[in-house]
């Protein structure tokens, strides 16, 4: 036989483009269109419904960046269409291949019931299946004209990111806005052709089916007249009955299709935008599940659907009725696809409590499965937490995207920190925004990696990061692949029915123990400064306002604002998106932002100030109280809540830090505990551990060396810093000014680029810790600015702090894995040591470190340099990323072990506090080893007044302890992170008895007699 395949394959391309798919709508007519377009933001619905209007014609451009346009559009259905099916199609002006990034809009019927979203491969809206001719049409169109911000030339910088900034131009041009009629069965055989030239395209051109499906789809081609595709298009169908219908065989892979609009709450729009979006999108979902019998739909993120309730309740009535009957499906069990790496432990845990609470309530649903198909890198802590929620699956994509090392595995046992597991898949489809294409599905089945011991794999399905869903089509696509010789079956089901079959079948899948580090995207650990430090300060002052509120409400009858702390900590979960913390938003996202976070500390501060006003009592004159919010008791304070009247930290004059000029330049800080040389450049180059007899800086080196490094990643400008940044590096030692202050402190001052930096070194008294205080007027573009500590130790690994405990990872580049992890993320606390002695650096609100390593000349040792990274300067999607004035407190701390790293880490962020008054507060609770460390004192959630402590063990070892209640414990239970009682707590009187394994978080429901 002559070999035509690829003139056959030719033929079927441009016959589908060009004669089928312009066929689907055989006839149409055009439909009157007017417009009104809304000034500033978006209106209510009533208002857009009813506002005057004024002719528009397609072609007229429309829509400046981030307006809103109300179309209203009316026709008549001809007489000679009645007993058919008609559509209208409504295109904004759309590009297809941007979906979710573009204009978008929610049609509305005249009662203002919402019918559906048009997006770009979304733009029909269905008028009847069996029309009467004369019908009138009228449907009204909120229509966002989103700009366009990664466009085909993406990580341009562009003023577009916020509407105080953007131009008024038109960004759009009307298109077609036409009644049509469908032919269903020309559309039937788009599906067919498609699908069939699709997995034609990825079999081996030497297999038979190959062939089969090649001669079937020529005789179908044979059988379409191109000048009547409708009259032909049932003859062509029956041609290829028979290669539709020849099973799968008995081994192929088994595709869990899952429907999904992955929805970023927000990214390149703001967060009303992304308000606008998830109503589009669940107004198409559940219109589609309507038609569809065997389609299902996964949504995650409490925070969405608490926003449908709020903003869309007609939309939000018919979700509670698609999950009420099992076909809409909440999953993921949080408050929104967080951030991992950086949410702190409480934040973490909350995201769990609010997100799993909320479809409690809401839906009478515990959901099983956390779903993060997009997050940046999972935290060792994860596992844990999983479990303690009540879930046992979890879910990821984002890995695929490692630019290093292929990931081993798609479904794997996860074993976090403290040892607990979790069933984990990965699907090998590589996309959470699958459309089930031949390509995809086949990629599918040769990627994944657990062949001959697992069958099966998920695939997330529907266009998604801006939004917009499923398909018809790709229901279409399922529905023939379900059963299909050559391809994978394909099935719409739950995530929960995917993971029992593959648990059961899988049951001893491999076990990855650690982080799952992604290796890409590192830069998110700095970028935007300010949303990082207004999550970290966020953090602090909520576990403060939970303390003092129990605190007060237990000792002085204080009133417990459960609503405000309940809406304060949705805010700062929603702040943990993994667009937003991270920093790869707009500009409009992270200056709404600043603004928010402001607004929290604020209602915080108020919340903290009144709780401990209650608790001072009265103040006599110059009478003072003095708080200690941190887990270990310091100058006197105990820990927990404790507090002592007068000023504890107080020192003798003798006792006190000394500030002498140095020989040879720079000055000396001593404080019987630590000297500290400051060379002429400002300069640390010595830091003596006077106790151990220890110098902590490497020989011939300086430490707080602020160094400068160009920063300009391949792509990805807010996301990504890629490893050749470390070839060129300025170190900054010009010196304007270096002068000691009246406080004891030294004053370094200098100047570089655009920018200036003033530093304040002090060394507390009585205390092993320099304290660095930087102030960066910060006005770099495209540089990454950082703080060098080189240190004389022999370290292969760092405990950086993690959510309730620590990671270790390497300090060389022993393998791929290694050398990869050149960015990584620590909290309150990177650590590093030798047997004996070590040291750690600790700061109040960064979260991207380094360290590497350099042995000196033969025999003097190693110089282990572990830099902490300040500040970036990325144009793209904000182009002024970070300008302005920056402060970050951080401390080097020799001598310290790991339990100094905790108890320093935490101190430097939570301070003490003084408050007016004459009332000795004794803690709440307390515990009796340093290394049982209490995250949380709160009043538990439900309003009964008990008393919710959690707490872990932070050191990686086993702990016995006794926390002890201070007050009348009536009984106590060891709870999961909802305060759902898991078994009753050993107790002795007042005290819980606690044994803990390594990292184990416990949560304690304590009762009041």
């Amino acid at each position: 036989m002559h070999n035509d395949r690829t003139v056959t394959e030719a033929r079927l391309k441009r016959v589908l483009d060009e004669r089928v798919r312009p066929a689907v709508y055989p006839e149409s007519v055009p439909l009157t269109v007017t417009v009104w377009n809304a000034p500033g933001e978006p209106v209510p619905v009533a208002e857009g419904l009813t506002a005057g209007r004024e002719p528009i014609e397609v072609g007229a451009p429309w829509g400046p960046p981030w307006g809103t346009s109300w179309f209203t559009v009316t026709g008549t259905v001809p007489e000679e269409w009645a007993g058919r099916t008609v559509e209208a199609l409504l295109d904004l002006g759309f590009d297809e291949n941007m979906p979710g990034f573009q204009c978008e809009g929610l049609v509305y019927r005249p009662d203002g019931s919402p019918v559906k979203g048009l997006n770009p491969r979304n733009q029909w809206v269905r008028i009847g299946e069996s029309v009467a001719g004369g019908e009138e049409v009228l449907l009204h169109i909120e229509a966002s004209s989103n700009p366009v911000i990664m466009d085909y030339h993406p990580f341009v910088p562009t003023e577009l990111g916020d509407r105080l900034t953007a131009d008024d131009a038109p960004r759009y041009r009307l298109a077609r806005m036409d009644l049509a009629v469908l032919d269903r069965v020309v559309w039937e055989l788009v599906q067919d052709l498609e699908v069939l030239g699709e997995l034609m395209a990825e079999l081996s051109v030497d297999s038979p089916r190959r062939w089969e499906i090649l001669r079937a789809v020529e005789r179908a081609l044979d059988a379409l007249d191109l000048q009547d595709i409708g009259g032909s298009a049932e003859r062509a169908r029956e041609r290829l009955t028979d290669v539709l219908s020849a099973p799968a065989h008995a081994s192929a892979h088994r595709i869990s299709a899952v429907g999904h609009a992955h929805i970023d709450s927000a990214w390149l729009w703001p967060l009303r935008e992304t308000v606008r979006k998830v109503a589009r999108t669940t107004a198409n979902m559940t219109a589609l599940l309507e038609d569809e019998p065997d389609f299902v739909y996964a949504m995650s993120q409490a925070q969405q659907f608490a926003w449908i309730k709020e903003h869309r309740p007609e939309v939000y009535a018919r979700v509670k009725k698609a999950v009420a009957e099992g076909r809409f499906v909440p999953v993921g069990g949080m408050w929104v696809e967080s951030d991992t790496n950086m949410p702190g432990s409480e934040a973490l845990a909350r995201q769990f409590v609010h997100g799993k609470r909320f479809f409690l309530e809401e839906f009478g649903i515990e959901t099983e499965e956390v779903w993060l198909p997009d997050t940046f890198g999972y935290s060792a802590a994860l596992p844990q937490l999983v479990r303690l929620a009540g879930a046992k699956w979890f879910l990821t994509q984002k890995i695929s995207w490692s630019r290093t090392n292929k990931f081993p595995h798609h479904t794997f046992w996860w074993e976090g920190l403290d040892g607990t597991r979790v069933f984990t898949h990965f699907p090998p489809i590589d996309t959470y925004n699958s459309r089930l294409s031949g390509q995809e599905v086949a990629h599918a089945v040769r990627n994944f990696q657990e062949k001959g011991g697992a069958t099966r794999s998920l695939a997330p399905t529907g266009w998604g990061d801006g939004g917009g869903g499923t398909t018809r089509e790709m229901v279409a696509r399922a529905k023939r692949l379900a059963d299909l010789e050559g391809s994978a079956r394909v099935v719409f089901e739950r995530p929960s029915a995917f993971f029992e079959k593959a648990h059961a079948e899988y049951g001893h899948a491999p076990v990855w123990v650690g982080e799952l580090y992604l290796e890409l995207h590192r830069a998110t650990l700095t970028s935007q400064a300010r949303t990082k430090q207004g999550n970290r300060r966020s953090e602090h002052l909520l576990r403060e306002a939970e303390l003092w509120a129990a605190t007060a409400a237990v000792r002085a009858g204080f009133r417990y604002p459960y609503e405000a702390l309940d809406r304060l900590w949705k805010t700062v979960l929603l702040h943990q998106f993994h667009d937003i913390l991270p920093g790869t938003s707009i500009a409009w996202v992270h200056r709404e932002a600043a603004a928010t976070y402001e607004a929290v500390a604020a209602e915080l501060e108020s919340i903290v100030k009144d709780a401990l006003t209650a608790l001072a009592g009265d103040a006599p004159a110059g009478g003072t109280v003095v708080f200690n919010a941190a887990p270990h008791g310091r100058g006197g304070v105990a820990a927990h809540g404790g507090a002592l009247i007068g000023s504890p930290d107080r020192v003798p004059e003798s006792d006190s830090p000394t500030v002498r000029a140095r020989e040879g330049g720079g000055f000396t800080l001593d404080n019987g505990l630590l000297r500290v040389e400051v060379d002429g450049r400002g300069l640390v180059v010595s830091v003596y551990d006077i106790e151990a007899d220890r110098e902590t800086i490497a020989p011939g080196t300086a430490a707080n060396l602020l160094q400068l490094h160009p920063d300009f990643p391949n792509m990805w400008d807010a996301w990504d810093v890629d490893h050749f940044y470390r070839n060129t590096v300025t170190d900054l030692t010009d010196i304007e000014t270096l002068e000691p202050t009246d406080e004891g402190a030294l004053r370094v001052v200098r100047a570089f680029g655009s920018s200036r930096v003033e530093q304040l070194l002090s060394l507390p008294p009585g205390v092993r810790r320099l304290d660095i205080e930087t102030e960066v007027d910060w006005h770099e573009t495209e540089k990454f600015l950082k703080a060098a500590f080189p240190l004389d130790l022999h370290a292969d690994r760092t405990a950086a702090e993690t959510q309730f405990g620590h990671l270790y990872r390497p300090t060389h580049t022993n393998t791929s894995w290694d050398a990869a992890k050149f960015e990584a993320c620590a909290h309150r606390f990177v650590h590093l040591a030798e047997p004996g002695w070590g040291v750690a650096v600790v700061n109040d609100s960064t979260y991207g470190y380094d360290v590497t390593r350099a042995v000196r000349e033969a025999g003097t040792g190693t110089t282990t340099t572990l830099r902490l990274s300040l500040l970036r300067a990325p144009r793209f999607p904000d182009p002024r990323t970070d300008q302005g004035t920056h402060r970050f407190r951080y401390a080097l701390v020799p001598g310290a072990s790991l339990g100094d790293a905790v108890r320093e880490g935490y101190r430097i962020n939570l301070p003490e506090r003084r408050v007016p008054g004459s009332a000795g507060v004794e803690p709440l609770v307390s515990v009796s080893d340093d290394a049982v460390v209490i995250s949380a004192v709160k009043l538990a959630d439900d309003g009964s007044g008990d008393v919710v402590v959690r707490l872990y063990e932070s050191l990686g070892g086993r702990a016995r302890a006794r926390l002890t209640a201070g007050f009348p414990l009536g009984s106590a239970s060891v709870c999961d992170l909802l305060e759902r009682e898991l078994t009753a707590a050993a107790t002795d009187g007042d005290a819980v008895v606690l044994s803990l394994r390594p990292f184990e978080i416990v949560t304690l429901r304590l009762a009041r007699r």
